[in-house]
């Protein structure tokens, strides 16, 4: 009988854990007029940081994206795009 393969089960990396921040900081406004709540979810490049990363959730993810989109076609924001 052939042997079968004993394989490691730890996991190199562990997802944090997420923590509602729209919860925690009170503010369940998310609005393209909102610029310093919109702009704590872009990178340094203009970029819409993940979810999985900025920690919110799914409803407000798309909530967030669709408000920097708007505030980016209004020119409030600069746009996600690299300049070469």
């Amino acid at each position: 009988m052939k042997e079968k393969r004993q394989f490691n089960k730890k996991r190199k990396f562990s997802k944090p854990k997420s923590t509602a921040r729209f919860k925690i900081s009170g503010e369940t406004n998310i609005d393209f007029k909102n610029l310093p709540l919109i702009q704590r979810f872009l990178n340094d490049r203009g970029k819409i940081v993940p979810r999985r990363i900025s920690g919110v959730s799914a409803k407000e993810q798309r909530l967030l994206s669709r408000a920097i989109k708007h505030a980016r076609f209004l020119a409030l924001l600069p746009s996600g795009g690299v300049n070469k």
